[in-house]
């Protein structure tokens, strides 16, 4: 059989291959990715949040083709191919999705590149790296432990599930009360940083027993505000247009996740969960 991580569809379907499309053309700036993986969906939606032209180019990271490894020995995506000169004639490399993203929110910040997507004020942005960090540090590790369960681990479905529920509850309890984002009324990186795994939570409904496990209206408990506010931001950022612009078809994460679902995935975000690592 083969490996789904090697046989992965290689182009992105749905709204996601539209949007790839009209990037296609050659461009200074380029952004190495994949359409399955969530880490370059938050580089994307900066991207498009931010109107920057820039070239789109389809890879698989576990196909490691020489010349993308030329520009990142480590061959993880994103990669930002950042131009020294207009021409692109040479370019130096970025990656991890956080820097990518925080990058390309610096290097373009004028008016001209759309919204600002940190504030202005140095201890609010502070905060935001803060709740970033938790985001990176507790929910997406969590995320995986979750869907890389199987009966064989020697930790139950129920602990996975309310360590990740948990997380997230944490995360909410720190978002402005009216909502509808993490900072209120303003769209921020924060909403990014999470948004990829929120948009795929419908996988754990798919593929766990139990599936995801967030408490229904008025059957909540003393948690019925938290969730009421996180049904509010998801209904939020999956209607948000960068989000939508960037997803592919869900047959297609379906497909692409089976082996994380079945913890036979060949990745190194899901060998690093199933040995207990931190994620590269």
């Amino acid at each position: 059989m083969a490996n789904v991580d090697t046989s992965i569809s290689a182009r992105a379907t749905g709204a996601a291959a539209d949007f790839a499309a009209k990037h296609s053309e050659e461009h200074p700036l380029k952004l190495y990715g994949g359409w399955f993986c969530p880490f370059v969906q938050r580089s994307w939606i900066v991207l498009h949040e931010k109107n920057i032209p820039h070239q789109y180019i389809e890879i698989n990271p576990y196909k490691k083709d020489p010349e993308f490894l030329k520009m990142n020995p480590r061959g993880l995506i994103p990669t930002l191919a950042v131009p020294v000169d207009v021409k692109g004639n040479e370019q130096r490399p970025l990656y991890d999705s956080t820097v990518v993203s925080e990058y390309l929110e610096e290097a373009y910040a004028g008016n001209n590149h759309g919204p600002h997507l940190l504030p202005e004020k140095a201890y609010d942005r502070a905060r935001c790296r803060l709740w970033i960090d938790h985001i990176n540090s507790r929910i997406v590790p969590a995320f995986y432990k979750f869907i890389q369960h199987t009966p064989e681990k020697a930790y139950g479905i129920e602990k996975a599930r309310d360590e990740f529920l948990g997380h997230i509850k944490a995360f909410v309890n720190q978002m402005d009360p009216e909502g509808p984002w993490f900072l209120g009324k303003t769209f921020s990186l924060v909403d990014v940083m999470i948004a990829p795994w929120a948009v795929r939570l419908f996988l754990f409904d798919h593929y766990k027993p139990g599936g995801l496990g967030i408490p229904s209206d008025g059957e909540a408990g003393e948690d019925e505000t938290v969730w009421k506010r996180w049904k509010q931001w998801y209904d939020a950022i999956t209607e948000r247009q960068s989000v939508k612009d960037t997803l592919s078809d869900r047959d297609a994460y379906i497909e692409a996740y089976k082996r994380y679902a079945e913890d036979k995935t060949d990745s190194e975000v899901g060998q690093a969960t199933r040995g207990g690592g931190k994620l590269p």
